[in-house]
């Protein structure tokens, strides 16, 4: 997990967001094992996404029988 702070107009406004990964630092990669990716998770990765400045991001969700029909991309402001 990588800690991220949380600055709005300068000033931290909360404890530090904890992404699962970040690769290269410009890819989040939000790991789940839930039966099905809800549009709830994919909220919340564009949420990480919008607070960091970041483009990109991907769900794995490890829950589904195969790992290919568990991949979410979710972009922001692509």
């Amino acid at each position: 997990q990588v800690k991220i702070p949380v600055i709005y107009k300068g000033a931290v406004v909360r404890e530090p967001m904890r992404l699962d990964l970040l690769i290269g630092g410009k890819v989040i990669i939000e790991v789940k094992s839930v039966e099905m990716i809800n549009a709830v998770h994919k909220a919340q990765l564009l949420t990480y996404l919008r607070l960091t400045n970041l483009k990109l991001g991907v769900v794995l969700n490890f829950g589904q029988a195969r790992l290919i029909d568990g991949i979410a991309r979710v972009a922001n402001n692509l």
